[in-house]
């Protein structure tokens, strides 16, 4: 596998079409009404209870789902930097697959932590932070020495970049074991990151090159 950045080869179709859904869903949540915003949480946000309660959907749903701006705006500018290099370089319809295949696992991962390890399973989540994380893995892995902007401003190889990010999951999903840690889908995030993981050693690696 090559160790250099490659620019996208094909302009992407998907990572437009999913910025564009999240904003559909982002401006459903800001102008809904009482009875609007119950549909949206019944249908938008994925937890252990709804799990069990039977709406499976929201493993996809909540994918696409945020209800505040700041979150809405970096996951789509992190989308649209990485995602869009990734769908360039793996291909549309593979990335499509990626991309869903680690929503789904990482709402799983949030709904299994905070139902487990939490013991708290009706604690809801949105947003597309575990399919970006593991599209971020997914790039890292491809392009490791490939410098990347933490926080816009420390530049650092996209490999260490990425251990770093999951290092700081793991350390606050620990904090959120013992009773603090930020409100933040640590669980999700790792689930994504792992589906990244794995993609890309079952399906790109090529120890011969």
């Amino acid at each position: 596998m090559r160790d250099t950045f490659r620019p996208p080869f094909a302009r992407p179709f998907f990572v437009p079409l999913f910025i564009a859904l999240n904003l559909i869903v982002f401006g459903m949540w800001t102008f809904a009404n009482d009875v609007q915003l119950e549909f949206m949480a019944k249908n938008f946000l994925v937890s252990w209870s709804a799990l069990e309660e039977g709406r499976v959907w929201t493993l996809v749903t909540s994918v696409f789902s945020h209800n505040l701006f700041w979150h809405f705006f970096i996951n789509m500018f992190v989308l649209n930097s990485f995602g869009s290099i990734i769908e360039s370089t793996l291909g549309s319809m593979r990335f499509l697959r990626f991309y869903l295949i680690a929503g789904i696992v990482s709402s799983l991962g949030h709904s299994l932590v905070s139902a487990y390890l939490l013991q708290m399973p009706t604690l809801p989540a949105l947003g597309a932070s575990g399919s970006i994380a593991g599209t971020i893995l997914l790039f890292a892995l491809l392009f490791p020495r490939q410098k990347i902007l933490i926080l816009g401003i420390i530049p650092m190889p996209a490999i260490w970049g990425a251990i770093a990010f999951v290092g700081l999951d793991i350390w606050g999903l620990s904090a959120q074991m013992h009773g603090g840690g930020l409100p933040i889908g640590h669980g999700a995030h790792l689930g994504g990151a792992l589906t990244g993981l794995i993609y890309y050693f079952l399906f790109l690696r090529n120890p011969k090159s």
